[in-house]
């Protein structure tokens, strides 16, 4: 068995000598210059940081609920969230005895719903398919010891490049659904209208206006080192967002209303003409829009109109849970391998490829994740070997694949370390102690689904942009002076966020790499694996798209 080595720092608790409890025995306390108040401090500290996902990563799963995708309701993606943080954080506390916590990662959830079931026309089940495949590849890499052969393979301005693209593209998924950001005929997107003197009305312009107060609330509490930073910018705009609801007409008396918007030639602008729909059922600031078509700036005449629905308060805690277990669990078995949808439109050899590309990106961004992570957060804590390691590596790693597989068996997008475990870090935790704690915190949340309901997307678009913000930090250790590095980097990068793809930005990126190697006489740096991942991004894109 591998033999935990993390290294014991020098001021060991003189009472040492003493009786020892179960967890000291068992987390090895005492060794590593802790104790159990610490590794809980620790624990609701990293627990604080991260509890957001739960929110966001429901929020956007829902995008998916109907007969197209045939996804999840909010409730029942909330439960998977909070059940697979549950069992991701528990396994790498246990297994590697360090102190990290996983969930579903930021990035590969936008990539899930965005890309592989809106972009790809894949549904719901058919792209958990992609990540259990990911998960089990990640085992077999982990077991075998493959796994360093394949980072070793990745050119290094993409690795530092793949970060830094995944935070623009979910930045610009929170800016989009914030409204902020909107589509353009002629520039593709532009800024919103906050012209209250034109054609934007204060029930459109009051979300955006909560969404950018909550964003620099996160930013100054940031800054200020304030523990759960972002939750709490998170719950300050939603608070916001309540109170300013009472400026604005039928926000709470449950009167649904729908906005026809006409294109006016001669004013250059949107029309708009506002309907009633309902009485008194429900109550609108729980509801939802839907849209008969997509606006298209610039289409004299074109009209399209936004449904503004009331839906009831349901306090249930235990619906989310019934609807967890018919909409959720089990759908990669029952539902996930029928890919008929997709043929009926896509060639099988299409399909091949889609599943082969997605599936590798899922597995390198979980892998960049999860190793950037580890090294993070374990040398913050001077938690690294003597060598520069990271204590149980394969351990780790083996827990984070295994956290994956079971996530698509929940229900959910590939499941990674996070980031936020640094936090906990340098509170002092320093065993997996840490991540009992931060498990426990998910377990007792996994029930205020109903609560968590209420949390507008005004108020969770600040999580995705302000996390977008923080993934950019790699940027700078990137040499932008050499063409040979900055352009795969870049178009890594511009790609990733311009095309709402992940897994293209990866592929032009490599593909750009292999070619500028090529081109300049250093053909001996080019790896054959990143030759071989070159060659599948090319098949992809000349033969799939």
């Amino acid at each position: 068995m591998e033999q935990n080595n993390t290294p014991t720092p020098n001021n060991v608790a003189p009472e040492a000598m003493g009786k020892r409890s179960w967890l000291d025995r068992k987390f090895k306390l005492k060794e590593h210059g802790t104790s159990v108040k610490i590794e809980i401090m620790a624990g609701i500290t990293t627990f604080m940081a991260m509890v957001y996902i739960l929110m966001v990563n429901a929020g956007m799963f829902s995008d998916l609920q109907g007969t197209v995708f045939n996804g999840p309701s909010y409730g029942a993606m909330y439960i998977t969230t909070a059940i697979s943080a549950i069992i991701g954080t528990v396994l790498i506390g246990l297994l590697s005895g360090l102190p990290l916590a996983q969930a579903p990662g930021m990035g590969l959830n936008a990539f899930f719903v965005y890309t592989i079931c809106m972009g790809f026309g894949l549904t719901y089940a058919n792209a958990l398919v992609l990540v259990l495949i990911d998960g089990i590849v990640f085992i077999i890499l982990t077991v075998t010891g493959l796994r360093k052969a394949i980072f070793t393979a990745i050119p290094d301005c993409v690795k530092k490049a793949i970060p830094a693209g995944i935070g623009l593209f979910i930045a610009f998924i929170g800016l989009q659904n914030a409204g902020i950001v909107v589509a353009n005929s002629s520039t593709l997107v532009n800024l919103v209208s906050l012209n209250l003197l034109g054609s934007a009305t204060w029930a459109s312009v009051m979300p955006i206006l909560v969404t950018l107060a909550g964003f620099i609330a996160i930013a100054v509490l940031s800054k200020k080192n304030v523990k759960g930073a972002i939750l709490w910018g998170i719950l300050g705009a939603a608070a916001l967002y309540f109170l300013l609801g009472l400026t604005v007409p039928n926000f709470y008396n449950g009167i649904g209303y729908q906005e026809t918007y006409t294109w006016d030639a001669l004013t250059n602008s949107w029309v708009m003409t506002e309907t009633t729909i309902g009485s008194t059922a429900g109550n609108y600031f729980l509801g939802y829009f839907t849209s008969d078509a997509l606006p298209v700036v610039g289409e004299v005449g074109h009209t399209f109109t936004l449904n503004y629905l009331p839906n009831s308060l349901n306090l249930s805690i235990a619906q989310p849970f019934k609807d967890f277990g018919t909409m959720s669990f089990g759908k990669v078995f029952t539902e996930g391998f029928d890919f008929s949808g997709y043929l009926a439109n896509n060639s099988v050899g299409s399909l091949v490829l889609v599943i082969i590309t997605s599936s590798l990106a899922f597995c390198l961004v979980d892998m960049f994740d999860t190793l950037g992570t580890l090294y993070g957060a374990c040398a913050r804590g001077n938690l690294l070997d003597e060598k520069g390691d990271v204590p149980n590596m394969n351990k780790a790693m083996l827990a984070d694949a295994i956290a994956t597989a079971t996530g698509a068996m929940l229900g959910t997008s590939t499941v990674t370390t996070f980031v936020e475990s640094s936090s906990g870090v340098a509170e002092g935790g320093r065993t997996g102690l840490t991540s009992i704690v931060v498990a426990i915190g998910f377990f007792v949340a996994m029930f205020l689904s109903p609560i968590a309901q209420l949390i507008p997307s005004a108020a969770t678009a600040t999580a995705l942009v302000y996390v977008g913000v923080l993934m950019m930090n790699g940027v700078r250790e990137i040499d932008w002076l050499d063409p040979s590095v900055a352009v795969p980097s870049f178009l890594t990068i511009a790609i990733m966020a311009f095309t709402y793809n992940i897994s293209y930005g990866i592929g032009i990126g490599i593909i750009s790499y292999v070619l500028i190697k090529l081109c300049t006489g250093k053909v001996k740096e080019i790896n054959v694996v990143t030759a071989i991942l070159g060659l599948l991004f090319a098949a992809m894109f000349f033969l799939t798209h």
